[in-house]
């Protein structure tokens, strides 16, 4: 199945769940917000919250700096 993630095409196994996705982008366990087709997704619910093909998604990581 195919998702698009911020902007890009990204192939995903059917039953992944937005935490596998974490996983494969290498951000696992870093503090994300994540956007499921226009709405914001709890992080409680990443773990849980299975992949449809095509859904669209926008992952924001922080960045320390100064």
């Amino acid at each position: 199945m195919t998702v698009i993630v911020n902007g890009r095409e990204v192939e995903m196994p059917p039953g992944a769940t937005v935490a596998d996705l974490l996983a494969k982008m290498g951000i696992a366990g870093r503090p994300v917000a994540v956007e499921r087709n226009r709405e914001v997704l709890a992080r409680d619910r990443m773990q849980t919250t299975v992949l449809n093909d095509r859904d669209r998604l926008e992952v924001v990581t922080l960045v320390g700096g100064g």
